[in-house]
């Protein structure tokens, strides 16, 4: 399978409840590299590269979040692959 890219931006209650820290397990848990950090506009961002299934199962977890978060929209837009490694929790 080949590698794809996408770059994602969560709206809702997604800061201050751990949103970052999830994602970056769930991102491990699924083999995926890339980042997740939070926006100054209350969002947060994330690069996900990976398997198609795997980044299925991440993108569906997003538009969910850990149990305090409380998702109100996603936007996902395709981008060609850095290939990155690791998965890290930015600022």
């Amino acid at each position: 399978m080949s590698v794809i890219c996408r770059h994602v931006l969560v709206s809702g209650r997604v800061q201050g409840v751990g949103f970052r820290w999830h994602t970056r397990a769930k991102a491990q848990e699924l083999g995926l590299a890339g980042w997740v950090r939070n926006l100054p506009d209350g969002r947060v961002e994330a690069l996900l590269e990976g398997e198609a299934p795997a980044i299925q199962a991440m993108l569906a977890w997003l538009e969910r979040g850990p149990t305090a978060a409380r998702v109100s929209g996603l936007e996902v837009v395709e981008r060609a692959p850095d290939r990155l490694t690791g998965f890290e929790q930015r600022r």
